[in-house]
């Protein structure tokens, strides 16, 4: 808020209040929950978060001080949870991002892999075929744990897992596989981000002072540890 529209110290009192009575909603909604997913406990759990956070950012503005507890943003809660009490198949759903920090480290392990096969296709001579080289050569998780040694960095992932009442029909769903996810069916899911790093937050520019003159721009000995690519 600008100081034009500083907050007043009525409106602050006023935002406390409200969330002393959200907190008692909450209390008397999971006191009277009718199961593990009762829709009354979300709802209660949404009003004392909004609440919570109007409530921070009037103190803040007004006080300059903040609240010594974080409730969750609500954006990313999952909604009541509505599918099959007893799920007979699952739907494992699986973002990773990365971003290509290194295109002549994932251009040679590409077409290593590539030379070890017979007839080579060679399409490894592009980001893009290099890419689709490694993908096809090794499982999703194993890039994963090794994606510096293809010149990746990793961005943002999650997981979601979904209840589904029977598997799908072969090949149901492979034209469209990430359209219809029913989020009230979502059992769990998972999130990575960089966001969520609190160690990131407040450091001082100066710490970051880049490579290791030592290391005369050398690759560490680890990442230049061979591939199997015989498997």
């Amino acid at each position: 808020m600008s100081d034009a529209a500083q907050s007043t110290a009525a409106e602050v009192r006023a935002a406390a209040e409200a969330v002393k009575t959200a907190l008692d909603r909450h209390l008397a909604a999971v006191e009277r929950r009718s199961g593990e997913d009762d829709p009354a406990v979300y709802e209660a759990f949404n009003e004392l978060a909004a609440a919570a956070e109007e409530y921070d950012e009037l103190l803040y503005d007004r006080y300059d001080e903040v609240t010594p507890f974080e409730i969750p943003g609500t954006d990313d809660s999952l909604p009541p949870y509505t599918g099959p009490e007893e799920p007979s198949a699952v739907s494992v759903l699986i973002r990773r991002d990365y971003v290509v920090v290194e295109p002549q480290r994932l251009l040679a392990q590409a077409q290593r892999v590539e030379a070890a096969e017979e007839p080579a296709d060679e399409v490894a001579g592009t980001v893009h075929g290099a890419l689709g080289v490694l993908f096809e050569e090794y499982e999703p998780d194993e890039i994963a744990s090794r994606h510096k040694e293809f010149g990746l960095e990793e961005g943002d992932s999650t997981l979601w897992v979904t209840a589904e009442e029977e598997r799908p029909e072969p090949g149901e769903w492979l034209e469209a596989p990430f359209e219809q996810i029913d989020p009230q069916q979502i059992v769990c899911r998972f999130d990575a981000s960089a966001v969520y790093d609190e160690e990131s937050d407040g450091e001082d520019p100066e710490d970051d002072l880049g490579p290791d003159p030592e290391l005369d721009g050398e690759l560490d000995e680890d990442d230049l540890e061979p591939l199997d690519a015989d498997r």
